[in-house]
């Protein structure tokens, strides 16, 4: 892909800054253009870095690399045994085209919908673009989604076909198939159907594929995907070709570290977020799109990633803060228990001045580190940081982290153990990322500029609202007759909460639907605290109440690791979960940490009193959504009892 020269075009409300930061001599940033009311800043946007994309479609991707590099690694592809065979260009498109012309022998026709229920692997972004390029639209599924969950997605969307990862998964929904009068085909991957579709599509000649791709364009649907919902059901999201086409090509443009290689060292990216979420399957896109090596490790377990990163070996990892978290709190108890913590500690705090110092200088805030501060960063590199750096596989200088603010604290550390995060915020409905950390120009706390291409509003009630080329075309609905609009006036409301600063940095506070009103009328929003207070080792997860109660309290679960850890180092004996829940010294330990956040918060927003809760919250038991997000509502029913007695008077 072509680099553009980062022009200064018109802009929508009036005259863009010229670029600001040089990278490796090129310009590299546009500030956003702002605009105020009332004294504060209620607009900002950057133009498109990238040009928009006329014609064609993401189905071309693959042959228009093949016909660029034949020979260049575009994929690497994981076996059962944990080995790792390169992709190229040449033999990704063959496949692609393979796989394709068994879509059309099977009868699928341009325009169905084929779902993907599957864990991140190579064969998920191999049916993503073979159902490209014969006219189909795809419709990911969770594979952790209730039988009752994927039979609505199936039933909403009219899929014609579902490819399913395993036997179980089709097994479980054998007893709906009589409800799905639109599904025809049901595939399973371990059983070799993917290999046998392309058997199939031998007598199918390859113009027939040409020409399905010749039908599509930028404005052509390309896939269905499902909000995973935190209340009621989920919503069909309708993207188009194009709108890939601005987020991936202007991301791409944006983060040049990340994707073309600044330093002789072959940019690759490991994928173990779900691609059934936007945000991994964004990724997935525009690392075909810009030609960087993709891999995906199907499991988050700690046994089975850390060796999938150490063999594979990325220059950027896609994250979210959780993981992030877990990474700094097992470094941290493995440093313990090798009577190490205080070393550990020592340097963690280096790291974060050291972070906070760069930081300074990048936004003119400061000189940047003292020789002294760069000194103690040396030394403890090989102690501490080297460490952290090869567990993510030894070649990691940058992290795509998202889904929820990371926290400043910890995004200081992973800068001072010299890795870049840039952090994103965005929806489905966007396509994945509206603002992103701009390179070279962080401002720790927040979650970036507009991502190039992309206006950000602040409505007069704090809610946040998008609009540009990579914001959906609407929901699907096909009560209504298919797609209906999302947008009012150009702009998507998001039902999150945020503040502009007078550069234009986005801040999220919070979400429309979870703000806590207290009986004394005090609006809370909670997110901060729960971010904050789960960074804590010990804490898994951390949910405010108090909507009309007199004060705000909080549910707490207990991270496994963290409390294993911390039974071993302080002598206490195996116990179950539930007697936890009681422990003094736990609750003493606990409420410093509440301490600590409160200072965060006035005294109304402050936490008064806190619960541990005897069991995690789980996607499984209906707390979480596949992205991580608590479901408010089922947790309060649940947890009823606990939350009650928060509120009983001592």
């Amino acid at each position: 892909m072509s680099t553009p020269p980062y022009p200064n075009p018109p802009f929508p409300h009036g005259t863009a800054t010229v670029p600001s930061t040089d990278y490796d001599g090129r310009p590299l940033l546009v500030a956003p253009e702002t605009k105020r009311l009332g004294g504060a800043v209620r607009e900002a946007a950057v133009p498109p870095f990238a040009p928009p994309v006329t014609h064609g479609s993401l189905a071309d991707l693959p042959f228009d690399n093949a016909a660029a590099g034949p020979n260049a690694v575009v994929l690497s592809r994981r076996a059962p045994d944990g080995t790792w065979t390169d992709v190229t260009a040449e033999r990704f498109a063959a496949q692609v085209l393979a796989v394709a012309k068994g879509l059309i022998a099977e009868g699928l026709v341009p325009g169905d919908r084929i779902a993907i229920m599957a864990r991140t692997t190579y064969e998920w972004t191999l049916l993503d673009f073979a159902a490209w390029a014969a006219g189909l639209v795809t419709v990911p599924v969770y594979p952790t989604s209730s039988v009752f969950q994927t039979r609505w997605i199936l039933h909403d969307s009219g899929a014609v076909a579902l490819v399913a990862e395993t036997r179980a998964q089709a097994a479980a929904l054998g007893p709906e198939l009589d409800r799905l009068p639109d599904l025809k085909h049901l595939w399973v991957m371990d059983d070799g159907h993917v290999d046998r579709l392309a058997d199939a599509g031998a007598g199918t000649p390859e113009a027939e594929v040409a020409v399905r791709r010749g039908m599509l364009g930028p404005d052509t649907l390309a896939t269905l995907i499902y909000t995973s919902g935190t209340t009621g059901r989920p919503k069909g999201c309708a993207l188009s070709h194009g709108n890939f086409f601005a987020e991936v090509d202007n991301a791409i443009e944006l983060l040049y570290p990340v994707f073309k290689a600044d330093s002789g060292e072959e940019p690759s990216v490991l994928l173990f977020l779900p691609m059934s979420h936007v945000f991994g399957r964004m990724v997935a896109i525009a690392c075909v799109r810009a030609r960087v090596r993709l891999g995906h490790a199907p499991s988050l377990k700690a046994e089975d990633l850390l060796p999938d990163l150490a063999a594979f070996r990325p220059t950027c990892l896609l994250t979210i803060p959780y993981m992030l978290e877990k990474i700094y709190n097992s470094a941290r108890a493995k440093a313990e228990t090798g009577g190490r913590a205080a070393t550990f500690d020592r340097a963690a705090s280096v790291a974060r001045r050291y972070g906070e110092a760069l930081h300074d200088r990048q936004t003119n805030a400061g000189s940047g580190p003292g020789r002294a501060l760069r000194t103690a960063r040396s030394f403890y590199d090989p102690l501490v940081y080297r460490r952290i750096r090869a567990a993510m596989g030894g070649r990691v200088r940058y992290a795509i982290c998202g889904g929820s603010p990371l926290g400043r604290r910890l995004a200081a550390f992973y800068v001072g153990a010299g890795i870049e995060i840039f952090e994103g915020y965005g929806l489905t409905e966007t396509t994945g990322a509206s603002t992103v950390t701009p390179p070279l120009k962080p401002r720790l706390g927040t979650v970036g500029w507009p991502l190039p291409g992309t206006r950000v509003r602040i409505a007069a009630d704090g809610e946040i609202l998008l609009a540009g080329d990579h914001v959906l075309r609407g929901y699907w609905d096909p009560r209504a007759g298919g797609v209906v609009p999302a947008t009012q006036d150009g702009w998507l409301p998001t039902g999150d909460l945020g503040e502009l600063d007078d550069e234009g940095y986005l801040t999220i506070t919070g979400r429309k639907k979870e703000l806590l009103i207290t009986a004394g009328g005090k609006s809370v929003a909670p997110a901060p605290l729960e971010n904050w207070l789960r960074q804590h080792p010990l804490i898994s997860q951390c949910m405010l109440v108090g909507d009309g109660k007199p004060y705000v309290s909080a549910l707490f679960t207990l991270d496994p690791d963290g409390i294993t850890h911390w039974r071993v180092m302080n002598g206490k004996h195996p116990v179950p979960a539930e007697l936890l829940t009681d422990d003094a010294e736990l609750a003493a330990l606990l409420q410093r940490a509440v301490d600590e956040a409160n200072k965060l918060v006035s005294r109304p927003e402050s936490i008064r009193r806190f619960a541990v809760l005897p069991v995690d919250f789980t996607e499984e038991a209906g707390h979480l959504t596949p992205s991580m997000k608590l479901r408010r509502a089922q947790i309060m029913t649940d947890f009823a009892t606990a939350v009650a007695g928060l509120y009983e008077k001592r």
